[in-house]
């Protein structure tokens, strides 16, 4: 397994996808969006598809070569460019989420809600490594890229985890909590986190 990192393309699609979606079996959010775990991994293969073809188009897709590990990144100008879920041009997501279409909505609403506003920031959407190949250091390794992209624009970074687990793994990368937050209607706890790099603003 190479520990390079690179700039994910078309070409990677499928094992990228794979990645993600195994990645995130178990996240909070994931499973209250959907909680049936019978049909989650296929749903989550929807969806993570849905993902990775947006940041073709309107982001940057950092990973392994063999997408052992894979972050989606929106640069300045695109964070808050992604076609919300209420959207009607976006029906795509109702095979998807089905009955949990509200807890979906509610979600998305929460995580735009608590994005600092503007465009000057790197926004990591989804950071994920598949699980044979977790504890190896390829996460970290992988959003470091994405921080030293930010870092030569002088320009913060920032994401949001249901993990608790995931708030130690990113603190150590950088990131402060700022702000917790809880999905409307018993939905699931969120740290919203920000890397400042040197001379960026909050």
């Amino acid at each position: 397994m190479e520990r390079t990192i690179i700039r994910l393309d078309a070409s990677h699609r499928d094992a990228a996808i794979t990645t993600l979606a195994a990645a995130f079996q178990d996240d909070p959010a994931m499973a209250y969006m959907l909680p049936d775990p019978a049909v989650r991994p296929a749903r989550l293969t929807m969806l993570m598809r849905w993902f990775f073809d947006e940041h073709l188009k309107n982001g940057v897709i950092f990973g392994t070569p063999g997408a052992e590990a894979v972050t989606l990144w929106r640069p300045p100008g695109q964070i808050h460019a992604e076609t919300p879920l209420w959207d009607p041009g976006a029906l795509r997501f109702v095979p998807i989420f089905r009955l949990g279409l509200g807890r979906a909505l509610r979600t998305d609403a929460g995580i735009h809600a608590h994005l600092p506003e503007g465009e000057s920031w790197f926004y990591l959407k989804m950071a994920g490594v598949r699980p044979d190949c977790q504890g190896k250091g390829l996460g970290g390794l992988t959003i470091r890229t994405g921080l030293a992209e930010a870092a030569g624009l002088g320009l913060p970074a920032v994401l949001e985890t249901a993990t608790p687990s995931n708030v130690g793994l990113y603190q150590r990368l950088g990131f402060g909590v700022r702000s917790e937050w809880d999905v409307a209607k018993g939905g699931p706890h969120f740290w919203t986190m920000v890397n400042m790099t040197p001379g960026a603003e909050d």
